[in-house]
C-alpha cells in the first residue's frame, strides 16, 4: 500500500469533515438570522402535568406573531373549548388525536393527525386534543392575543 504524503492526509481530513459535518461552522450574523437547536429549546410542564410548551418566537398573549411548540405527554388531553384566533399547526412528531365539539370522548371521538401534517383550529371551533400512547410534538403559529375559553364546565 503506497504512503500518503502528510499534506494528502490533511487534505482527506479536511475534505472527511466538511463531508460529515464536523468542520467549522459559519458565523451567522443574529440581524439576518436566528436558530435554535433542539437542546437549546426551554421546556416548561404545564401545572397538571399534562404537556409542556416551548415559546420559540413572540407571545400568545400580546399583540403580533407568534409560535409556540406543545409536547403532549401520553394519555393526556385538552378539555373541549375554543380560541379567539385561528391557530396553525404541524405535528413534528408522534400522533396527535384531535377532536371536535363538547362532548369529551378521547376515545371514540378523535381522529389520529400523523407527523408532518398540518391542520387549522379556526376562531371560535369547539376542539379537544391530545395524545395517546405515545408523545406528540406539534407546533402552533398564530397572531395574538389569543384567549383560550372552556366550551363545558370541567368533568
Amino acid at each position: 500500500m503506497p504512503m500518503l504524503s502528510r499534506p494528502m492526509v490533511a487534505a482527506m481530513t479536511a475534505l472527511a469533515c466538511t463531508l460529515c459535518g464536523t468542520g467549522h461552522a459559519a458565523e451567522l450574523d443574529p440581524r439576518a438570522v436566528e436558530f435554535q437547536t433542539p437542546k437549546d429549546i426551554r421546556w416548561v410542564r404545564n401545572a397538571a402535568g399534562t404537556s409542556e410548551q416551548a415559546v420559540l418566537f413572540g407571545d400568545p398573549s400580546k399583540p403580533g406573531p407568534y409560535v409556540v411548540r406543545i409536547k403532549w405527554l401520553p394519555g393526556n388531553f385538552s378539555r373541549p373549548h375554543f380560541h379567539s384566533t385561528d391557530r396553525f399547526f404541524v405535528v413534528i412528531s408522534g400522533t396527535w388525536w384531535v377532536g371536535t365539539g363538547d362532548k369529551f370522548d378521547p376515545d371514540n371521538g378523535t381522529v389520529p393527525v400523523h407527523a408532518g401534517s398540518y391542520v387549522i383550529h379556526k376562531a371560535g371551533g369547539v376542539h379537544y386534543d391530545g395524545a395517546k400512547g405515545e408523545e406528540a410534538i406539534i407546533q402552533v403559529s398564530g397572531i395574538g392575543p389569543v384567549a383560550t375559553t372552556p366550551a363545558t364546565k370541567p368533568q
